[in-house]
This record gives C-alpha cells, sequence and structure tokens, in this order.
C-alpha cells in the first residue's frame, strides 16, 4: 500500500529543493561580498608603550602593497607592515605619544587577485579610532592638606586627586601596570606624628579607565578606593615590590617578636592567593624580573637570580659574583643594569644582558643612583653624582645620557644643592620627572617637628618642602620647569 508524505516531510522537501537552488544560484552567479576588514584589535581601546603591534583581520587576502600604499594613521605613528594569510599586523617603530587619539583609515584597496580571469573587488573602506593612555604622574604631598598623602596629577586632563586619606602617611608606592590601581605602603599618622614608621600595605584606585587591548578591565572605578593588603600585627614590612605585570607582590619583613628579632624573611603573594613564605631565601636589597616570575637579590658577595614559583626548585637559576646592587631591567628582560662596588672605593655601572654579556658603562667616585631604559634600548637615562672639589666631602647630583652602543656620557642637568632626589622618565620617553627635596635644619626640626618627622627623605632626612620638575626631552629646548609641590614622583605607565 502506497503511503502519502506527511505535511512536515512534505516542508522539509521543499526547504531542501530552495536551498539547493539558492546554493546552486551563488555558485553559479560567484561572490558577492565585498571586501572589508572584520576586525582591528585597537579599536575603542587605550593603549600604552606594552602595546607595540595591531593587527587588522580581513575577510579575504588583499593586495597587500596597496594597503601598504594606502593605510593611514593620523597623528602619524612610524612603524612597518607585514602580513599573514588575511592578517595585516603594523608594528610601532617608535613610542607610543601618551595622551593622544589616533584614526586609522584604509581605502581604495582592492582583494588580491584569485584567478587570472577574476576580477578584485574594491574593500569597504575602513575608519576605526583608539588612543594612548594619560600623560599622569603620582606623588606624595608634602604642603598642607597633602601632607604625606597620595597625590594623582593627570596633565592630559588637566586634573589633581589626592588619592589616600589624610590619617595616612605614604612613604613608598608602585603602579600596577594600567594604572588603574597603585600599590602602596603607610603609616598611621598618629603613629608617623610620634616619629615612627611601620606601615602597612594597602592598595588605592586612581580613576583612570584601563581599557587595554588584551584585557577585559570592566566597569571604571571611582579614585580612592582602598584595600588592605597586608598589615603589620606581627612583622614589620621593611620592602616590596610589585610585578611588572602585577601579578605577584614580594615583601621583606622582619618579627616583632624580640626573640626573633632581626631575623629578616621574605614573602610573596600571587594575584588572588594568600601570603606564602619564600622558603631558604635571605638576602639584602631586590628587584622582581621582569617575567614576573624570577627575583634577583643581592645574597653574600654577588646576585642571585631566585624561582618565584612554588613548582620550579627552589636553588638560583644564576648567581652573578661580580655585582652588589640591580638598578633596573630593560622591559623585555633582555638586558639588566648593575652596580659593582670596585676595591678602590668607586663604582662601575654595568649593562648585562640575558646572553651573559657583561660591559661596562661608566665608573665613578660619586653614586649612581637611578638608570633607566628607554623604550628602544640605546639610552640609559641616569641620576648620578659626583664628589664636590672643596674640602668637605659632598656629592653633587646631575642628569645625564649613557649611550649603550658607545658609551658616551651626556650630561643633561646639573641640580645642585640636592642631597636627595628621585628620578622618572615618562613611559613615551618624553620628558623626565625629578624632584627638589629641601630638608628641615635641626632647629626647625626642633620648633616644629610634626611634620617633619613625618615627610623624610629616602636618606630618613626630615623634609620642610620638595619641588618638582618636569625635564622636556622631546623638544629642542630642554629646559626644566617647575610643576608644584611634592616627593618621589612616578609617571603612571
Amino acid at each position: 500500500m502506497k503511503h502519502r508524505p506527511y505535511p512536515l516531510d512534505r516542508a522539509a522537501i521543499s526547504m531542501m529543493v530552495v536551498l539547493t537552488l539558492l546554493i546552486s544560484f551563488i555558485i553559479m552567479g560567484g561572490d558577492h561580498t565585498m571586501p572589508l576588514v572584520r576586525d582591528f584589535n585597537w579599536l575603542e581601546k587605550q593603549v600604552g608603550i606594552e602595546d607595540t603591534a595591531f593587527i587588522l583581520s580581513f575577510n579575504r587576502t588583499m593586495d597587500w602593497p596597496k594597503v601598504e600604499e594606502n593605510l593611514t594613521l593620523t597623528p602619524e605613528l612610524l612603524g612597518k607592515l607585514s602580513w599573514s594569510g588575511r592578517r595585516l599586523a603594523y608594528t610601532l617603530t617608535e613610542p607610543i605619544p601618551y595622551g593622544t587619539d589616533f584614526k586609522v583609515q584604509l581605502s581604495q584597496v582592492k582583494e588580491a587577485r584569485r584567478s587570472p580571469t577574476a576580477r578584485p573587488k574594491m574593500m569597504q573602506p575602513f575608519s576605526g579610532t583608539f588612543r594612548s593612555r594619560d600623560r599622569a604622574y603620582v606623588y606624595i604631598g608634602v604642603n598642607g592638606e597633602e601632607s604625606g598623602r597620595l597625590i594623582l596629577r593627570n596633565l592630559t586632563q588637566d586634573q589633581k586627586t589626592i588619592l589616600t586619606p589624610a590619617d595616612l602617611v605614604v612613604t613608598e608606592f608602585k603602579p600596577y601596570p594600567y594604572g588603574d590601581r597603585i600599590l602602596f605602603a603607610a603609616t598611621a599618622k598618629s603613629i608617623a606624628s610620634a616619629g615612627e614608621f611601620n606601615p602597612e600595605l594597602y592598595t588605592v584606585t586612581t580613576g583612570l579607565q584601563a581599557n587595554p587591548p588584551d584585557l577585559d578591565s570592566g566597569p571604571q572605578k571611582p579614585a580612592g578606593e582602598i584595600e588592605q593588603v597586608l598589615d603589620n600585627r606581627q612583622y614589620q614590612i621593611l620592602k616590596f615590590d610589585l610585578a611588572l605585570d602585577g601579578s605577584r607582590i614580594v615583601i621583606q619583613r622582619a618579627p616583632k617578636d624580640g626573640a626573633a628579632l632581626g631575623q629578616v624573611s621574605l614573602w610573596q603573594i600571587p594575584e588572588g592567593q594568600s601570603l606564602q613564605l619564600l622558603e631558604n631565601v635571605q638576602g639584602g636589597d631586590f628587584l622582581i624580573a621582569p617575567d614576573s616570575r624570577s627575583l634577583v637579590i643581592a645574597q653574600g658577595q654577588g646576585l642571585a637570580i631566585l624561582p618565584l614559583d612554588s613548582s620550579v626548585n627552589d636553588q638560583p637559576l644564576e648567581f652573578l659574583p661580580k655585582f652588589g646592587m640591580v638598578l633596573s631591567f630593560a622591559r623585555d628582560g633582555s638586558a639588566a643594569t648593575m652596580i659593582k662596588f670596585n676595591p678602590d672605593f668607586t663604582k662601575s655601572l654595568f649593562l648585562v644582558t640575558n646572553q651573559g654579556q657583561q660591559t661596562e658603562l661608566l665608573k665613578t667616585t660619586g653614586s649612581i643612583l637611578r638608570a633607566t631604559f628607554d623604550s628602544q634600548k640605546k639610552l640609559l637615562y641616569c641620576l648620578l653624582t659626583e664628589v664636590g672639589s672643596g674640602e668637605e666631602y659632598v656629592e653633587i647630583p646631575y642628569l645625564a645620557t649613557i649611550d649603550i652602543a658607545t658609551q658616551k656620557e651626556t650630561r643633561l642637568l646639573n641640580l645642585p644643592n640636592q642631597r636627595d632626589t628621585t628620578m622618572a622618565l615618562a613611559p613615551d620617553g618624553s620628558a623626565l620627572l625629578f624632584d627638589q627635596a629641601i630638608e628641615a635644619s635641626p632647629e626647625k626640626v626642633e620648633a616644629s617637628p610634626s611634620n617633619a618627622e613625618i615627610i623624610q627623605t629616602n636618606q630618613g632626612g626630615a623634609v620642610t618642602t620638595s619641588n618638582l620638575w618636569i625635564l622636556p626631552l622631546d623638544s629642542d629646548n630642554q629646559q626644566p620647569y617647575s610643576i608644584g609641590s611634592g616627593l618621589n614622583p612616578q609617571w603612571l605607565p
């Protein structure tokens, strides 16, 4: 007996016939879609010095020489093009200037010819925007209501924001990689006013929106939200460092218990985890390496490089017996600056690469206080001192550059009458930021001890005030100008 198709079967058969006809029509008629940019990984994002290349993804292979000819960036950003398959990468050859809006445009470009007889189609015009982070720095206030508090100055927006409350005295701080938070050590003002410093660790939000290409940062947080990271109930916090990627904090602590007095230990707090003791790790000054997984620490007569991951053997990865201190790293971890203390009481600044090469860049009878790589690893910006010619031993600081290839030192600025100075290089290399701490005389400290005891230099001297200066580096007129008062200024990344 022959059965008739059910209604559902008839509908399915009809749909199959229609789809078959449509597919046949497309195959016979060819591809009618236009070439276009499917994705731009920097679209509406905020980029920083760590972002060195953007990628345009197309829906088909393009005529790449014509793309290179017609791609425009406004304002101009020098770079080089490369492509693979349907993706084009534009790699910057100079640091991106901060506080700037950019537009990327591409038009009048055809797809690559698919066959000798095919006619390439013109792509749909593309336009996309992104911006670099604001030019901003953070410092410790020294006067009035700002005294001992963390202050944010946004040069791009021309705004100043007090981040920490009046009942905390900040002594040290480190910005997180996107500038949206700051890790800082602070003591209660009631304790600091008595001349004692027993800091605890906190984080505070800056109010700046982090919107990097590789991260969904979520909603913007207002400035001034404080969270405690580590208390001081059983241990005194002596020093801390924050990993370049913000993934962990390393802290040097000493117990308050009199029986264990003098026993200094190292601890770490990985992001999202609890406090961990670094077993069998002892030493002095330290820095977290740029890989954020190892520690460079002074041990005995040299520097040891130790793993921070618990899964790795705790034996040193390397030991450098020649050097007594590490000053800084290149951002990519390919090189570091280290100090050698010579038998004749001079000091030498060395460049040490990850290939084991060691090059002496400078030898001085003074001090080597700072050495910072520029983004292209061609220059070191240094804060140095020279010994004065008078009978009294006096070290006079100055700012200088050292050409890494030629070891040539070029003096930028003398800093007379400044015994305590800090220096910071803007992430885009546009300027140096430095302070000029003015120490209080013993008579003034006795007459008005409160503020002088609260605000101190790195050497522990009492401060009456401190001037902040910017030295432009991207203009012909490299003259410093005053930007107010403050201590220990640092650019946000």
